[in-house]
């Protein structure tokens, strides 16, 4: 054995490698290159040098020699670690140096989503907004009509749902635009005119994909166009469009602050609805005029093929309906509406025609040369006969085979065109519709009968003239009706006198009715109405919030960044407008709630009248499926909370985010909203539940006093029950405490019969101006210091309304209450009577006054309208019981095969009815519910007896102490509502105990 091949520990080293001879000639041979070069250098070098230069310069070529030469070796023959090679080249070397590379860990990233995200657009509307269509008349004439307030119409177009408002803008729009959708659609026709096809066409003003997506109306949207009347002049119209959907009435009543008349779209065949009636309510209450336009007139001759003589009776009757609705209302008096008046206008907007008696009788006129055709429009309506025998006109028909006038000259002709045209009989239709004056194309009678008929009518009828006539004739001018918009948004004062005067001159008001998201769902803009002066781009205005009249704190400077005309679809920029023009705001939504005032920066500054809507009262609680994204969805809830007038968004005690609306279908499209358009991010849903509210059932049973924390004051209270018509008008704002008392006296004592001494005597409402309870000072000189009380009236208002607001039962509001203060003893020294002591003390009492007065919860109701056949009735029945309804009215529908069908329903049980109604009925039957009143529920809420059972369903008198405790327990409050917590004196104490 060698050692030498061996280290002193005994392992095999091998023998010695012979490997540094080579690598020691390889160095000499490098170093015999460098001196050759070097010499070589050297050679060259200029002789002027000196050596010691010449030696530095040689040395430096050596050292960088030996750098750059001798480094590759080293590289090659240093040992490299396994995690330090480098198999693939890097990134930059493959794709580039300006190529991001990222580096992620493995199963980080979700396979659903893409490594490379693709660019989204958000874009929510239909159209491009700053993409300005072709139209029959230039921009700059509509911006000028504009500037004169006489020309301009601003209407509100409302109705019952798929009842043709949106179809009659439609006409309008198709008459003034290059619209190819209009044209190349197939009309969507009546549902049994099975002739084939579907219609692809979609309104105009439904600018949202959800709103083409579900077929409906969502939002209000304006139109501004310049139209000519039947005498060929032109008006500026602008056309507000607003859902027929009963969730939506908001949107209506947002619609109604920017008009100065409603054009009320009825069906001819469906006649007046309860969304009809909600219409007219609502105009009436803000007293403006109405014009009827009877929609879908072919319904009767091509649907329920009714004879001539009995379609004049149906149109009658839809006539007469209205003006009963009309008249129904407790607003003031309205014109009767009638053909003969010129406020009734007929039309089917699905085939493109319209017509009131005077156009129509135009026709005639020019036909028959005659110089006016108003006598002859005159006489087209009523019980007016046609003897063709003399060729005159009677009062009485003398033979019983006379026809009205209105069947002879107006609808037997439509009956004969319309079956010329569905009959698709060509030879015999040329020469009818020659005879007419009308010209068609032969490509046209080449077409299918829905598009023939409406080629042949709009030709024969042609432009929408007689719905002009009826806007501009029969509805006032913004100026016209300046001084009753001012008499009632604002109180008397120099707003007041500046919107009477509706001058283009006097100080800027602007009414902001909604704010309209943009197509991104990202930024808003203000819809509002100028009602005086001139707003301008970049101006200096202050928005002044709808809490104004109380802080004046609520107001923000802004700057207007940007004002369009609002063309639905599309927008116009302008510089400025006027008075009595509607605009579309940039830049002033950052400190809007949901409505403000625009003013000048320097001029008088009020806030108008916020707009007055039902409450909402159904329940959704929201977070996000992912916590982190909370901010997100808080900045979504503020978005929603500025776009939906009558959404609410409250964070609850224990946390979670509350949303408040009308319904399913309002609730719905919030959700949608918030998921894909302002939070895009995906949220949970908890069941909805509904709002309560707490009421007394008697009067107390005793005395309830109370004292406050430092002892030295003590309030005497009594609860009762408030009457449900004095709470109605208190709830529809027919009344207001603020009124002075002589006022308000007169309206209690005329209206409800009150005393004039206790009219006389209230305090407030509550919660809020329009809530149904009411605070009254009932206490006597002799037994009250009133100076005293008088001095803390503000502080017992305040506890007052704190009561109201949350009630002592679940911590829902207060309603049909009312307290009388029957004895107060307040502190001598004013330290100790401070709101501190005051606002506590008329809380406790108020509770402690409530439970003593049998408290009972109250649940929303909601009103069920129902359209079915007769053989369907049975099982609306059957759902209407499953749910605590009961039918209120049944009655066939005049002129139909339907039946109208009216209930109430619990709103807390009307989740899914529509669903549940369509399943039992086979689709057959469709409705309709909306809040309607406020019912009791029954059973005693405080009754211990009660045994509820896990998992099953409350019945009977068990439902009230049911809602009680689970609505306790989800806002985190105990089970237990104990008057002790609010009784201090043990002997009341006891007395109160006795009584229960």
């Amino acid at each position: 054995m060698d050692d030498s091949q061996y280290d002193e520990f005994g392992n095999y080293i091998g023998p010695e490698l012979d490997s540094s001879s080579s690598e020691s000639e390889e160095e000499v041979e490098d170093e015999e290159g460098i001196r050759r070069e070097e010499a070589d250098y050297q050679a060259h070098s200029s002789p002027g040098s000196s050596d010691s230069e010449a030696e530095d310069r040689a040395h430096n070529l050596m050292t960088m020699m030996r750098r750059v030469d001798l480094a590759p070796q080293a590289q090659e023959r240093q040992i490299v670690q396994h995690e330090d090679k480098q198999y693939y080249p890097e990134a930059s070397a493959v794709f580039g140096a300006d190529v991001e590379v990222l580096v992620q860990e493995e199963d980080t990233q979700a396979l659903t989503e893409p490594i490379v995200a693709p660019i989204k657009e958000r874009k929510f509307t239909v159209g491009n907004a700053d993409e300005l269509p072709a139209t029959t008349y230039a921009k700059e004439f509509l911006v000028d009509l504009l500037g004169h307030p006489n020309l301009v119409r601003n209407v509100a177009v409302g109705g019952h749902l798929h009842h043709g408002k949106t179809a009659l803008v439609d006409l309008l729009v198709a008459a003034t635009h290059e619209w190819a959708e209009w044209d190349t659609a197939l009309p969507q026709g009546t549902p049994v005119n099975r002739m084939g096809g579907s219609s692809t066409a979609s309104g105009f003003t439904d600018t949202l994909q959800l709103e083409r997506q579900r077929g409906v109306s969502l939002k209000t949207a304006a139109m501004a166009l310049v139209a000519q009347d039947s005498r060929g002049k032109s008006w500026a119209l602008n056309m507000v469009d607003t859902p027929g959907h009963a969730d939506f009435l908001d949107e209506v009543e947002a619609g109604l602050r920017l008009a100065d008349g409603v054009l009320l779209a009825v069906d001819a065949v469906e006649g007046v609805m309860s969304g009809t009636r909600r219409v007219i309510a609502a105009a009436m209450r803000q007293g403006l005029r109405i014009v009827l336009v009877v929609t879908k007139v072919d319904r009767l001759i091509l649907e329920l093929r009714l004879p001539p003589a009995d379609a004049y009776h149906k149109l009658r009757l839809t006539i007469d309906e209205v003006n009963a609705a009309i008249a129904q209302s407790p607003r003031g008096t309205h014109p009767l509406l009638s053909p003969a008046a010129g406020n009734v206008c007929f039309a089917s907007a699905t085939y493109g025609w319209c017509f009131t008696l005077e156009s129509f009788a135009r026709q005639y006129a020019a036909r028959w040369q005659m110089p006016d055709a108003r006598p002859l429009a005159r006489r087209l309506w009523g019980d007016v006969f046609y003897r063709a025998q003399t060729r005159s006109f009677v009062r009485k028909g003398v033979d019983a085979r006379a026809p009205r006038s209105f069947v002879h000259f107006v609808l037997e002709p439509l009956y004969k065109l319309h079956a010329l045209v569905v009959a698709e009989d060509a030879p015999a239709l040329r020469p009818a519709l020659a005879s007419l004056g009308v010209r068609l194309r032969d490509a046209d009678y080449a077409l299918d009968a829905r598009r023939l008929l409406r080629r042949a009518l709009g030709h024969f009828f042609g432009p929408p003239g007689g719905l002009v006539d009826v806007c501009a004739q029969q509805l006032p001018s913004p100026a016209a009706n300046a001084a009753a918009m001012a008499q009632r948004l604002c109180a008397p004062g120099p707003v007041a006198q500046a919107i009477a005067q509706c001058s283009a001159d006097g100080p800027l008001v602007v009414a902001v009715a909604k704010q309209v998201a943009a197509a991104d769902g990202q930024s808003f803009y203000a819809l509002g109405r100028i009602l005086s002066g001139t707003v301008s781009e970049s101006q200096h205005v202050r928005v002044l919030g709808e809490g104004f009249a109380e802080d004046a704190e609520d107001a923000a400077a802004a700057t207007v960044d940007a004002l369009w005309v609002w063309c639905a679809r599309y927008r116009v920029r302008v510089s400025g407008l006027g008075a009595g023009a509607l605009v579309l705001l940039g830049g002033v939504d950052a400190s809007m709630a949901k409505t403000a005032t625009i003013v000048g920066a320097e001029g008088p500054a009020e806030a108008l009248l916020p707009l007055r809507l039902p409450t909402p009262v159904v329940r959704l609680a929201v977070e996000p499926a992912v916590p982190s994204e909370l901010p997100q969805l808080l900045r979504g809830l503020r978005a929603i909370a500025k776009t939906y007038p009558q959404a609410q968004t409250r964070v609850e005690e224990s946390g979670e985010h509350v949303l408040l609306g009308p319904g399913e279908l309002y609730l719905d499209c919030i959700l949608h909203d918030l998921r894909h358009v302002h939070a895009s991010i995906e949220v949970r849903v908890a069941d909805p539940v509904v709002s309560f509210r707490e009421c007394a059932l008697e009067t107390s049973a005793v005395r309830t006093f109370v004292d406050s924390p430092n002892r030295h004051n003590r309030l005497t209270l009594m609860a009762e029950p408030l009457d449900s018509a004095v709470a109605r008008d208190i709830e529809c704002g027919l009344v207001d405490a603020r009124w002075p008392a002589r006022q308000l006296g007169h309206y209690m004592e005329e209206a409800h019969g009150w005393d004039i001494l206790a009219a006389r005597s209230i305090w407030a409402f509550g919660p809020g101006p329009l809530g149904a309870n009411v605070l009254s000072d009932d206490s006597l000189p002799q037994d009250t210091n009133k100076q005293r009380l008088r001095s803390v009236r503000d502080s017992v208002r305040q506890g007052f309304q704190w009561a109201a607001r949350e009630g002592p039962l679940c911590d829902e509001p207060m309603r049909a209450t009312r307290f009388r203060i029957l004895d107060a003893t307040l502190a001598d020294s004013p330290i100790h009577r401070g709101a501190g002591q005051i606002i506590p003390m008329a809380r406790r009492v108020c509770y402690a006054a409530f439970l003593t007065a049998e408290p009972r919860l109250m649940e929303p109701i909601n009103r069920v309208d129902i359209q079915a056949p007769a053989d369907c009735v049975a099982s609306v029945y059957t759902v209407i019981a499953r749910r605590r309804g009961h039918v209120t009215q049944d009655a066939p529908r005049a002129g139909s095969a339907m039946y109208a069908i009216s209930a109430l329903i619990p709103t807390i049980d009307a989740a899914g009815f529509e669903t549940d109604l369509r399943t039992y009925t086979g689709g057959r039957a469709f409705c309709q519910h909306y809040f309607e009143t406020w019912q009791v529920v029954p059973g005693d809420p405080l009754d211990k007896s009660v045994v509820l059972t896990p998992l099953e369903p409350a019945r009977g008198d068990a439902l009230a102490r049911d809602f009680m405790l689970k609505t306790r327990r989800r806002k985190g409050l105990g089970d237990d509502v104990s008057i002790d917590k609010f009784i201090d004196d043990p002997a009341l104490r006891d007395i109160v105990k006795s009584f229960q």
